[in-house]
C-alpha cells in the first residue's frame, strides 16, 4: 500500500475540528452515473458498513442510475458509509457530475483514524481513477489534502495555516 500521511503538526492542525468547521467537504469532479455505480460496488466489495436512506426511510442499496434520475423536486438520498466502525462518510446524490461527501473531523483524530481516512480516499480514487480532494467546510477555493492519482496516495495539498 502507498505510504500514508503522518499525524504531525502539519496534519493535526488541518484536521482540528475546533478550527472553523468539523465537516470538511470531499468532491470527486467530472463523474458519471458509471462512476457512482463503481463507488456503490466498491462499498459492497470492501464490506464497509453502510446505510442508504431517502428521507427517513432506510432502504436497500439501489443501483446508481435510478437514484440519480429521480425528479428534481425529490428528496436528496444519502448514503452513510463506515470504512471503520468509528469513521463515517456521508454521501449525497446531488447529481451524476460530482460525487459529494463529507466526514466528521471529530472522528479523525490521531494516526489510526488518519490511516483509515487515507485508505478510504485512496480506495475511492483508485477505483475511479480520479483525484479525491478534501476542502475545509464550505470553502472550495483550494483543497487541503486528497488522493493524488499520479502519486497514488493521499498527499498534503496545503501545509500553511489557513487564514480565516
Amino acid at each position: 500500500m502507498a505510504e500514508s500521511l503522518v499525524w504531525d503538526d502539519h496534519v493535526a492542525w488541518l484536521l482540528d475540528p475546533s478550527g472553523g468547521g468539523h465537516l470538511p467537504d470531499v468532491y470527486v469532479a467530472d463523474t458519471t452515473v458509471a462512476d457512482w455505480q463503481a463507488l456503490l460496488d466498491l462499498v459492497v466489495e470492501r464490506g464497509w458498513g453502510f446505510e442508504y436512506a431517502e428521507g427517513r426511510a432506510v432502504l436497500p442499496l439501489p443501483r446508481a442510475e435510478p437514484v440519480l434520475s429521480r425528479p428534481a423536486d425529490a428528496e436528496c438520498p444519502s448514503l452513510r458509509v463506515w470504512p471503520d466502525p468509528e469513521v463515517c462518510a456521508v454521501f449525497r446524490f446531488l447529481g451524476d457530475e460530482q460525487i459529494d461527501f463529507d466526514v466528521d473531523l471529530r472522528e479523525l483524530q490521531g494516526q489510526e483514524r488518519l490511516d483509515v481516512l487515507c485508505g478510504f480516499l485512496t480506495a475511492i480514487g483508485r477505483r475511479l481513477g480520479k483525484p479525491v480532494p478534501m476542502y475545509f467546510e464550505g470553502d472550495t477555493r483550494a483543497p487541503f489534502l486528497g488522493y493524488d492519482p499520479e502519486a497514488d496516495r493521499v498527499v498534503l495539498l496545503r501545509a500553511e495555516h489557513r487564514d480565516g
